[in-house]
């Protein structure tokens, strides 16, 4: 019986997807709300895949994504979010998630993806189409534009994120330039009216 992980922000989403990952034959190890929580809850249990959802309260799922790839190249990981914007799923695939599903999507979908994550550590699926918006952020862009959304300063996503300030202005710089807006007003305007926000 494999062991999986799930980090999401919402309690019922949890509980939903632990019931439904016991009912297909997974051991689910921990129920997450937070990245912080989910680093001391891999570091402790070892799980054998790691479902991540990518708006959690504390930071993105890219951002732990890649926090695991640093310690655990082969470690099956799946993203479940509500986004279904071609962008997130490029970034989900260069953090180096294995696949990728939205929520909306039936649990046979989810359970699919999981096993094909398992059986092929390596490789990478999704079923999100192609849209008619082409912005090219990097998984960091989106880390960056999250924390932006909420709110934060330059500084503020310094020290979230372990980046310097320098490095957040060329994210930020970057993010302006892709979405063709001349602040941070703009282009979270844009971000929410393509869909790479919800």
């Amino acid at each position: 019986m494999k062991r999986l992980l799930i980090v999401d922000d919402h309690a019922v989403v949890r509980h939903g997807l632990k019931l439904a990952c016991e009912h297909n034959g997974f051991e689910v190890v921990a129920t997450l709300p937070t990245i912080a929580e989910a680093r001391s809850a891999i570091a402790a249990l070892n799980p054998q895949i790691v479902v991540v959802d990518i708006n959690l309260p504390d930071g993105s799922g890219f951002e732990l994504i890649r926090w695991i790839r640093k310690i655990n190249n082969s470690l099956p990981i799946v993203v479940l979010s509500l986004n279904d914007s071609p962008e997130y799923v490029r970034a989900a695939r260069s953090s180096g998630a294995n696949a990728y599903v939205i929520k909306s999507a039936p649990i046979d979908e989810l359970i699919a993806a999981i096993q094909f994550a398992i059986s092929s550590p390596h490789s990478f699926s999704s079923k999100v189409k192609a849209s008619t918006y082409e912005f090219a952020l990097t998984a960091r862009e989106f880390d960056v534009l999250a924390l932006m959304d909420k709110g934060f300063s330059n500084l503020q996503i310094s020290t979230q994120l372990h980046i310097s300030l320098s490095t957040v202005k060329t994210h930020v710089s970057s993010i302006l330039q892709k979405l063709s807006a001349n602040n941070r007003v703009a282009a979270l305007k844009v971000a929410r009216d393509t869909g790479l926000l919800t």
